[in-house]
C-alpha cells in the first residue's frame, strides 16, 4: 500500500485502499452469513444436576 494522507483515507473506500483486505473482509463475512460451524465437544452433567 502507497502512503496516503489522513484527508485521502477518509474519502476512499477501503477497497480502493486495500483491495486485498477488503476482498478478504468480504469472504469472511459471506462465510459467517452462510455457513454454520459447529464445534465438537463432550458435556458431562453430575448425576446430582439430572
Amino acid at each position: 500500500m502507497t502512503q496516503t494522507t489522513a484527508a485521502s483515507v477518509n474519502s476512499q473506500s477501503l477497497a480502493e485502499l486495500d483491495p486485498e483486505l477488503a476482498a478478504a473482509m468480504a469472504g469472511e463475512l459471506a462465510r459467517e452469513r452462510d455457513t454454520l460451524e459447529m464445534i465438537a465437544s463432550e458435556n458431562f452433567v453430575p448425576r446430582a444436576v439430572l
